[in-house]
C-alpha cells in the first residue's frame, strides 16, 4: 500500500470530521438554544469526541492489528457484558431511557452507546474465526453455523434496547466478512429463511419498525405521519438546488426535519451546500472505500484482509445506508453518517476503525518493501 494513499485516508477523514462539526453547528444551534443551551452545545460535544477519536486513531495506527486477532474473544465478551447493562431493570441510574429506548450507558458527560462498539467487536471476531477456519468456512456445520450460534445472541441484545437498524447492520457486516472469506451464498439463504419469520414477528410486535417499512412502501393508514421525516428530507434536498442556500440558512432544521444534525444530516448538507456539496461528500466516501478495499486486497494475511474488508464496510455501508434513507431509497434506520453526524460513540468507533485500517495498510506496504 503506497504511503500517499494512507495519508490520503487521513486527509479525507479529517476533512469529513471538520466539515461534520461545522454542519452539526449549523443544523443544531437553533434547537440547542430552544433547549436552554448555548448554540454551539452540540458542536462543542462533537469537537470533544473528535479530539478523543483522533487520539484513538493515532494510537490504533501504532498497534499491530494482530492484537485484535489474539483478543477477539475478550473484546466480544466485554462488549456483550456492556450490552446487557441497559436491559437490567436496576441500571437506570447509568442507562436512562431516551425516546423509549435504553441504548446508552454511563454518567454525564461520559455516556456511550455499546451497540456502536459491538460493530467493531463483531467484525474483528468474525474476521479472526473466519481466517482460522480457512476452507472449512464453506461447510455449513463447521463454517457458518458456529458464527450464527455466537452472533445471534449478540444481535438479540442490541434488539432488546431496541435498535433494529444497528442489529441488522451488525449481522450484515458479519455476513460481508464471511462472504469475503469464502462462505457459500446458499448457506446465507438458509439462515435468512429460518430467521425471517422470527424477525418479522419482532418487527410487528415492536411496531415502529413496521411503521417505517409501511411508510417506505407507501402503505398503511397513517402514511402522512409515518413518512413526515422522509418528505421533509426530500424538501431539503430540493431547496438546496446546485449550490445550496448557504451555511446556516437552511429552513428544514426549524422544526420541520427531526434530527437534522444526526439521522438526517445529509439532507441538511444538501439544503445548505447544494448538489455540489453533496457530490463532494459522496466523492470523499467513494475514495475512502476504494482505498479501504485496496488495503484489504494487499493485506499481508487473511485476517488482515478480512478485518480491512469489514472495517471498510463498517464505514462505507453505514454511509451508503444513511444517504439512501435521506433520499427515500431505503426505510428510515436512524444510522449516522460516519465522521459527520452528531454522535460521539459512532465517531469514536469510526475513527478507531480507520486507525486499525491504516495499520493493516502500513504493515502490508512494509512487507512488500522488504520482499
Amino acid at each position: 500500500m503506497a504511503t500517499w494513499e494512507l495519508r490520503l485516508v487521513g486527509l479525507i477523514v479529517v476533512t469529513l470530521v471538520a466539515f461534520g462539526i461545522v454542519a452539526v453547528y449549523g443544523a443544531s444551534s437553533i434547537w440547542a438554544v430552544q433547549e436552554g443551551s448555548e448554540g454551539s452545545f452540540f458542536a462543542q460535544r462533537q469537537l470533544g469526541g473528535a479530539l478523543v477519536g483522533i487520539m484513538l486513531l493515532l494510537v490504533a495506527t501504532r498497534i499491530d492489528y494482530h492484537v485484535w486477532q489474539r483478543n477477539a474473544w475478550l473484546i466480544l465478551g466485554a462488549v456483550v457484558l456492556v450490552l446487557i447493562i441497559p436491559l437490567l431493570p436496576f441500571t437506570e441510574a447509568i442507562s436512562a431511557p431516551r425516546n423509549d429506548a435504553r441504548r446508552w450507558v454511563g454518567v454525564a458527560p461520559l455516556v456511550l452507546q455499546p451497540s456502536e462498539f459491538a460493530k467493531f467487536a463483531v467484525v474483528a471476531w468474525t474476521a479472526m474465526l473466519a481466517a482460522k477456519k480457512g476452507t472449512s468456512i464453506r461447510s455449513f456445520k463447521r463454517g457458518v453455523l458456529p458464527f450464527v450460534v455466537v452472533l445471534v445472541p449478540v444481535c438479540l441484545l442490541i434488539l432488546g434496547e431496541p435498535d433494529l437498524s444497528t442489529a441488522s447492520l451488525t449481522i450484515l457486516l458479519a455476513a460481508i466478512v464471511l462472504f469475503t472469506a469464502g462462505a457459500r451464498i446458499g448457506h446465507f439463504l438458509v439462515v435468512a429463511i429460518v430467521a425471517l419469520p422470527f424477525a418479522w414477528q419482532w418487527v410487528v410486535r415492536e411496531g415502529y419498525g413496521l411503521q417505517r417499512m409501511m411508510s417506505f412502501l407507501g402503505l398503511g393508514e397513517n402514511l402522512a405521519d409515518a413518512s413526515w421525516q422522509i418528505n421533509q428530507s426530500l424538501i431539503g434536498f430540493g431547496s438546496g438546488r446546485l449550490f445550496g442556500l448557504g451555511f446556516g440558512q437552511g429552513l428544514q432544521k426549524l422544526g420541520y426535519l427531526p434530527y437534522a444534525y444526526s439521522d438526517f444530516i445529509f439532507s441538511t448538507i444538501g439544503e445548505e451546500w447544494g448538489f455540489v456539496g453533496v457530490t463532494l461528500i459522496v466523492l470523499l466516501y467513494a475514495i475512502f472505500i476504494t482505498i479501504g478495499l485496496r488495503i484489504a486486497r494487499n493485506a499481508r494475511d487473511s485476517f488482515g484482509m478480512l478485518l480491512a474488508t469489514g472495517l471498510t464496510a463498517l464505514i462505507g455501508l453505514t454511509a451508503l445506508l444513511h444517504m439512501a434513507v435521506t433520499l427515500s431509497l431505503a426505510p428510515a434506520t436512524g444510522l449516522s453518517l460516519p465522521f459527520v453526524s452528531y454522535g460521539r460513540s459512532n465517531l469514536l468507533v469510526s475513527l478507531f476503525a480507520v486507525g486499525v485500517l491504516v495499520n493493516i495498510g502500513g504493515r502490508g506496504a512494509r512487507q512488500r518493501t522488504r520482499s
